[in-house]
């Protein structure tokens, strides 16, 4: 069967942009930045960004690209007879399956927020944040009890990503993506705008709180503190480590040098997770409001802010939510391509028939996360107050990512593995941003130590979080 392949350089781009963006860039990163001294933070960010997740995305494509196979069977194709580097492909392909499990009933919840805030649902809750908030949080309270309700909105967004992945590559996924990536593009601008034009006196505050940049507050979280969360940020934001970025590789010709692309994706993932902060913080200022992280500053703080704001939910809050369906399910689609492929290259599976298939085990697969928070809500998995689906993101995020990146770095420049040749053949194939030859000291020794140091001290955190409750 031939490879299917994209139908141009810019779908290729916007794919595996969204497949890097995603709910983190807006409930995560502008908090992260503004709590730990603004632009200061940003830049050291930014140099992680391009010391770690910059090779190791590079390492991805090129294992994808040369091997022509998703992570299913990319190392097979690639590795040296004898070797047991496909033994890694288990834990690459569990990790998709994992990360939709949770990420699809997310994705409803966006889904079902959009239509609120297209409907007016939290027009007029109160004056005063003392009289709305209560009751817009028991929107969100009421939408996550209800399991029927999340198990329809679960399969409606199962459904409709594998109908997407199941027209094809250039009919189904690039084209759609391609529109949402854009729309997402023209969305987050509009409302940045929006947001730092606010004539409230809080907004130029909130402004400052996140560019300004503030070495206080480094000082006070401590070095090392700043350091790891700056780490974090940049190494999770890019979605490596678990073949959803080889499988975009596999897709692609060898006209243009790998890393240029890597710093297009990277830099097109930076430039929403920076706008978003200025959407959000600029806003929450403005009416009084501390911003704060996760699933709370979306569907509980922001609801009334925009209500707040001039046009109210039925604007800024429905143009606000179509733009983070928008990212959810670019997501959605990336890694359904990815599942979808794994039927095909293990399989011989038709792709109608991998889609169908693997619709059907995700539903099903699905439904603990959607448990999590009603019927299963007694299971804390990670200590009190945790759900099952911070154990599924827990098992990704802290384990499959850090340590899959580490085995596609070894693979890359390990001479039992493809070999640092190898890769630098394939890498710099074509024209654009040269990969360096002489970073194989770097990455073959510097990147997997740091990789693993990284795994360790999370779960070294996460221990100590779950011991002091």
């Amino acid at each position: 069967m031939k490879r299917e392949s994209f139908g141009s350089r810019l779908g290729f781009i916007l794919i595996s942009a969204g497949c890097a963006i995603g709910l983190g860039n807006v409930w995560r990163f502008p908090y992260i930045v503004g709590k730990y001294g603004g632009a200061a933070f940003i830049l050291i960010y930014a140099a992680f960004l391009v010391i770690f997740g910059l090779p190791i995305m590079a390492m991805e494509f090129s294992v994808g690209r040369a091997s022509k196979k998703s992570i299913a069977t990319s190392f097979n194709e690639l590795e040296p007879r004898g070797t047991k580097w496909h033994w890694y492909s288990k834990f690459g392909m569990a990790g998709n399956y994992l990360l939709v499990m949770f990420y699809t009933t997310v994705t409803g919840w966006m889904l079902a927020y959009f239509f609120k805030m297209l409907k007016g649902d939290f027009a007029a809750l109160g004056e005063t944040a003392a009289e709305a908030q209560p009751l817009i949080n028991a929107q969100f309270d009421n939408l996550v009890s209800s399991p029927v309700i999340l198990t329809v909105l679960m399969t409606v967004v199962v459904v409709a990503g594998f109908i997407v992945c199941s027209l094809g590559l250039q009919n189904g996924v690039e084209k759609i993506t391609k529109v949402m990536m854009i729309a997402l593009l023209a969305i987050i601008s509009v409302l940045a705008v929006r947001s730092v034009t606010l004539p409230e006196a809080g907004t130029v505050e909130g402004i400052k709180y996140y560019l300004v940049p503030d070495f206080k507050k480094m000082a006070e979280h401590g070095i090392g503190e700043v350091i790891f969360a700056a780490l974090g940020q940049a190494f999770f934001t890019l979605s490596i480590g678990m073949g959803s970025m080889a499988i975009f590789g596999s897709y692609i010709s060898r006209d243009r040098r790998l890393l240029g692309e890597s710093v297009t994706i990277a830099a097109l993932d930076t430039f929403v997770a920076f706008t978003a902060g200025l959407i959000v913080i600029p806003a929450c200022f403005a009416f009084g409001i501390r911003p704060d992280e996760g699933s709370g500053l979306v569907f509980k703080t922001l609801p009334y802010v925009f209500e707040s704001m001039p046009g109210g939910t039925r604007v800024w809050g429905t143009l606000f939510f179509l733009f983070m369906l928008f990212a959810a399910f670019s997501t959605v689609i990336a890694v359904f391509e990815n599942i979808v492929s794994f039927g095909m290259d293990l399989k011989g599976w038709s792709r109608r028939k991998s889609s169908i298939v693997n619709m059907i085990a995700i539903i099903i697969l699905s439904m603990p996360c959607v448990l999590g928070f009603n019927v299963l809500s007694g299971i804390n998995p990670l200590g009190e107050g945790s759900v099952i689906l911070d154990l599924e993101d827990f098992i990704i995020s802290n384990n499959i990512l850090p340590l899959g990146s580490a085995v596609y770095v070894l693979f890359c420049t390990s001479k039992k593995g493809w070999g640092y040749d190898n890769f630098m053949e394939e890498v710099n194939a074509g024209s654009g941003i040269r990969f360096p030859k002489w970073l194989g000291l770097y990455a073959k020794y510097v990147l997997p130590i740091a990789l693993v140091i990284f795994w360790a001290q999370g779960i070294i955190t996460k221990i100590i979080s779950i011991v002091n409750g």
